[in-house]
């Protein structure tokens, strides 16, 4: 990048150092430990992509952070409408963080929908930057404002930044050539670099990233390069952002290794190629497109170089048979979708039970019942996963806690399917699948080993010592059947979702013979080899235990930080494993008198707890759509240790 600024945008005495555009030094810089921003604006505004810039600079500059997009489910919703507002939170610190943030510090609106949405979010002395081009009158009415809210006094104690970001923009993209409509479409990027500015985020990576993009189209490159230049050198030289800000690196807070800003989707798919490779077979994903598990198929249709094939099936029905069909083949089979998903896929997740095969099922919940909110979190398909099917079908179930734990739970989760040949659930949701956080790349020597036996031949000498293979002769440790590929000599044997006989794998419509299959396959579940839960209870004095699954891992543990600076002890059991659960928690859940359950449900983990362990566990739930914040939680919590 080079010093030259165009003659249309607002000159500034700035430098450049390495490449990086640096504040002149004639404005006042205060130093903060942590921000949280959100911008927010149309559907097409672009806030996704300006949330994901910021996000990315941000992470290449060392920052801990973690991330909040919410967007309408409507691929276009009505412009200017409240239901058609779209936002991105990033909440960046110098230290470790665990949540997107409770309320924003800055907030970007783009027009009056986008103000009105969010404004009860945002505390008061917080700053507004206003895009005051949108606030017509139509606009403003549309959303019920009878008056201006930048003129009526209702912003009064916020910090209001009123900046014609479109007429700016149209100023800067002049000499491109480009109508007003087309110019306006590039405010993101003037936003962009004026928030850029604010906050000393490099620069270098969004303006190679829109020659990326835009390679196609070098005019519109740099036309959007131009409109965040311009916004860059607005907040360098306007009255009005007298003040700009540093947030320092979190090296502290990282062991040492490469890290790179991940989401929990991609981290997933990443998470699934890996355990391919560690297992040393093909990954076949059999898949149909469901809002917000579709990322992780656009995703790994890129990697055919890791021996990755993909198939986006007619329908979820197809997508799962085709995968299982791959795990019959000898794949490291899966397939992806979202709750409604699940529901068409239970009949052949219960043959995959039958059937004993290693198939990981992939769930990226969101709001139901039905179609639901399809681009809102909920963790409400628990139960589903737990009993979902008809008859006796038990099934693994692994939850990751954060975007980056993605990427190992993928793996354990392929570990379970993999030794003990059965399907497995992975319970993840649209606020992991799509918030993102720093990651730590691990090197391949840290992963663990998931190579597993195909059955080569003979396995059992009948008693005129003629051999044979039994296709349910169980291996004594895990219970698991042996993994026959079709087309190994002397292993032919039935297939198909009849009830077997024990050993021989023929149809057995016997009652005795049933009672051992179903006890049997429920045996292999509860005898999963997982690892016992730790318990963080620093004091050891602590009366309340806080017990959580999934998602809720960054608020909970946000939420017992805060009463533990506050001195009030408080201990935090978090749960990957879901079915079956750790061995040890029933003791843990029996050492406190008060245990609290949050989940973004009606209570489902809660349930199980009182009905496995008969303690008196509380719920706390929530089905809005959205996460916990973590002040919230602390004040119920702080509630629970008040009696």
């Amino acid at each position: 990048m080079t010093s030259q600024v165009s003659s249309h945008a607002e000159q500034a005495d700035s430098a450049v150092v390495g490449g990086q555009r640096k504040p002149s030094g004639d404005k006042e810089v205060r130093r903060l430990d942590r921000v949280i921003i959100r911008f927010a604006g149309d559907s097409g505004d672009g806030m996704q992509l300006t949330g994901d810039r910021f996000t990315s600079e941000t992470a290449s500059f060392g920052n801990d952070l973690s991330t909040l997009p919410n967007f309408p489910a409507e691929i276009r919703a009505p412009a200017g409408t409240l239901p058609g507002v779209s936002s991105f939170q990033l909440h960046f610190a110098d230290h470790d963080i665990l949540t997107p943030g409770d309320a924003p510090n800055v907030l970007v609106a783009m027009n009056p929908a986008a103000l009105r949405a969010n404004i009860a979010d945002v505390p008061r002395g917080a700053e507004i930057i206003v895009n005051t081009d949108e606030f017509t009158k139509r606009a403003m009415q549309k959303v019920g404002y009878a008056d201006s809210p930048l003129e009526d006094g209702s912003l009064e104690g916020y910090r209001v930044h009123p900046v014609p970001l479109t007429t700016l923009t149209v100023e800067a993209l002049k000499e491109f050539e480009l109508s007003r409509k087309d110019a306006g479409r590039s405010k993101n990027m003037f936003a962009l670099g004026l928030l850029s500015w604010m906050y000393h985020r490099p620069t270098e990576g969004t303006e190679s990233f829109l020659k990326s993009k835009f390679a196609k189209k070098p005019d519109i490159a740099a036309a959007n390069i131009a409109a965040f230049r311009a916004g860059w050198n607005f907040g360098e030289t306007t009255e009005d952002f007298a003040v700009s800000y540093e947030v320092a690196p979190a090296a502290a807070a990282f062991p040492t290794g490469t890290y790179r800003n991940i989401s929990g989707n991609l981290a997933l798919s990443y998470g699934l190629v890996a355990a391919s490779r560690q297992a040393d077979l093909p990954l076949y994903l059999g898949s149909y497109p469901i809002t917000p598990a579709s990322d992780i198929l656009h995703e790994l249709s890129k990697h055919k170089n890791f021996g990755v094939r993909t198939f986006q099936a007619e329908d979820e029905i197809a997508g799962i048979g085709a995968a299982l069909g791959a795990a019959f083949g000898g794949s490291l089979a899966v397939t992806t979708t979202s709750g409604p998903g699940v529901a068409l896929k239970s009949e052949t997740i219960g043959l995959a039970v039958s059937l004993e095969l290693p198939l990981l099922v992939v769930d990226i919940q969101r709001g139901g019942p039905s179609t639901g909110l399809p681009t809102k979190t909920e963790q409400a398909d628990l139960l589903q996963a737990m009993y979902g099917r008809n008859g006796e079908a038990p099934v693994p179930i692994v939850a990751p806690k954060t975007p980056a734990d993605c990427f190992d739970a993928a793996i354990e989760a392929a570990r379970i399917a993999l030794t003990y040949r059965t399907p497995v659930f992975l319970l993840s949701d649209g606020y992991l699948a799509n918030g993102s956080e720093p990651w730590r790349i691990p090197e391949v020597d840290e992963l663990p080993d998931l190579r597993t036996q195909f059955a080569h031949g003979p396995n059992h000498t009948l008693d005129d010592g003629t051999e044979v293979f039994w296709p349910y002769k169980r291996d004594p440790q895990t219970l698991a059947r042996p993994w026959a590929v079709p087309g190994t000599p002397g292993l032919e044997h039935r297939i198909g979702g009849i009830e077997k006989q024990d050993g021989t794998g023929n149809i057995s419509y016997d009652p005795a013979n049933h009672e051992l299959m179903v006890r049997t396959r429920q045996a292999k579940v509860d005898g999963i080899d997982v690892p016992d839960v730790e318990v963080d209870d620093p004091s050891g004095e602590a009366e309340l235990l806080v017990l959580g699954w999934g998602s809720t891992y960054g608020p909970i543990t946000a939420a017992v930080r805060r009463l533990r600076n506050a001195g009030q002890p408080v201990a935090q059991v978090h749960l990957r494993h879901l079915n079956p659960l750790p061995g040890n928690l029933g003791g843990v859940l029996k050492r406190y008198p008060n245990v609290v359950v949050p989940e973004m449900n009606l209570g489902q983990l809660a349930t199980l707890i009182r009905a496995k362990y008969l303690v008196d566990a509380r719920s706390y739930t929530q089905v809005n759509g959205m996460p916990f914040k973590a002040e919230q939680l602390a004040t119920v919590l702080k509630e629970a240790l008040d009696g």
